[in-house]
């Protein structure tokens, strides 16, 4: 697994070393050891899988307080663009961002560390998306912050039909939403 450095320090790209021949392909999605050593020390206690069609944007989404959540993100089917906004006031990096690419032909992975918001827009027919998270579902703590907010200024794919849920459509600003401190511990 060859582990990729973004712009911002605690957000990673894992791809994989993929053993491909004439009856398919192998690869290894995740050793936690390896992850442990060389991404972040969590562990992955729920795992989530979504299909969408082509235009749909899910995000920005987070988990606030103790409930907050790391993800480690891939596609299995399809492709999609892929962003992870740092929310952590006080951070070098507050209110950037991480773009990525994901498909079932990349087979890239995807870290989003807890205090960051994440969301994807599905840029094939359809995509199938999974990701482990080191934290429950806890719907009271359910956060969204509107994706295009003109102060995070993110480079979407163009689309003629951006297709959002009504909670996606009524996600908040980043400066009225429910913020981390760069100064919390977010992991134990």
């Amino acid at each position: 697994m060859k582990i990729i450095d973004t712009e911002i320090a605690e957000v990673k790209i894992l791809e994989p070393t993929v053993f491909a021949d004439n009856r398919g392909y192998f690869f290894e999605s995740f050793r936690d050891n390896e992850f442990c050593e060389q991404v972040c020390k969590t562990k992955f206690v729920q795992e989530n899988e979504s299909s969408s069609s082509k235009g749909v944007l899910r995000g920005l989404h987070y988990q606030s307080g103790m409930h907050s959540q790391a993800k480690l993100v891939r596609v299995v089917v399809g492709e999609v663009f892929d962003v992870a906004v740092d929310i952590r006031k006080g951070s070098p990096t507050f209110g950037k961002y991480v773009g990525v690419v994901l498909s079932a032909e990349n087979k890239r992975q995807f870290f989003i560390p807890r205090g960051f918001a994440h969301g994807f827009m599905v840029l094939s027919n359809t995509a199938v998306f999974t990701y482990k998270c080191d934290n429950y579902y806890n719907k009271a703590s359910e956060r969204s912050i509107i994706y295009n907010d003109p102060t995070l200024n993110i480079e979407w794919p163009k689309c003629d039909n951006v297709i959002l849920s009504e909670k996606d459509t009524a996600g908040k600003q980043l400066a009225d939403a429910d913020l981390f401190n760069y100064s919390d511990k977010l992991y134990e």
